[in-house]
């Protein structure tokens, strides 16, 4: 397989605290990669930088061969990384199908205000793909702020697939959401296409080992353990400071 992410040396801190120190990490194109860690590891710091919301203080950042270092956040979402938050970002004014109108306009950079584009055949085809299999197709009317908290977690996902990513950085997407909800969410981000690559950041382990191909394990900003879900899983180190001795993967 190709790396399509990669990270060299990649160093971020604040004074005396070093929240990333010196990671390596290849990330695969079509990859479904976990990083997992105790509170306090630099796993969302990591996915800062991978996002380019923060910027290095050591090191690099490649995207398919190409040096991004210094690269915006804007300027990667252009290019294909585009990532979602531990907190809902939505318009609460919009309706859920609104939500994703505008993000469709946004794409193809239309002159026209985004609106008539719900009047598009193909267009309400594609909104209607990716709100569907989320349960949202039926609430496209409400409102986005009236909407359940795990209801919002699914449509802040909806949106940030209509921006039709490469490389999809997800931190906690079942964060806050039911049983019910989280399993539907994990069901439809197996079910996306296997060219894309799904970085993620996840508290739920069994979650994490059922839809992984790969884990990474921070510890105190340094990778601890990277492979397979069997090794990470079976290792002595990560059981006792993460995992516990009672987890089955």
């Amino acid at each position: 397989m190709n790396s399509i992410l990669t990270t060299t040396d990649l160093t971020k801190g604040w004074g005396a605290v070093q929240a990333v120190q010196k990671v390596n990490l290849k990330f695969e194109k079509g990859c479904r990669h976990a990083i997992i860690g105790p509170n306090g590891a630099g796993k969302t710091t990591l996915l800062h930088l991978l996002a380019g919301a923060l910027t290095a203080d050591q090191g690099r950042v490649s995207y398919n061969g190409q040096d991004i270092t210094a690269l915006s956040q804007t300027q990667r979402v252009r290019q294909g990384i585009v990532r979602s938050f531990q907190h809902s970002r939505l318009f609460s004014g919009l309706t859920v199908l609104e939500s994703v109108l505008m993000v469709f306009e946004h794409q193809r950079a239309r002159v026209s205000f985004w609106r008539p584009l719900g009047r598009q055949a193909a267009i309400m085809a594609q909104a209607q793909a990716l709100l569907s299999p989320l349960g949202l197709w039926g609430l496209r009317d409400c409102l986005a702020g009236t909407l359940a908290y795990g209801q919002q977690r699914l449509l802040e996902l909806a949106m940030v697939l209509a921006t039709q990513p490469q490389v999809l950085l997800l931190d906690e997407p079942a964060a806050g959401v039911s049983a019910a909800e989280s399993a539907r969410l994990f069901e439809y981000l197996a079910g996306l296409p296997a060219d894309l690559s799904i970085i993620l950041i996840e508290h739920d382990m069994h979650r994490v080992f059922e839809f992984a191909q790969e884990i990474t394990v921070l510890v105190a900003g340094q990778v601890y353990l990277q492979g397979a879900p069997a090794v990470v899983a079976n290792d002595p180190g990560v059981r006792r400071v993460y995992l516990g001795d009672e987890f089955v993967g």
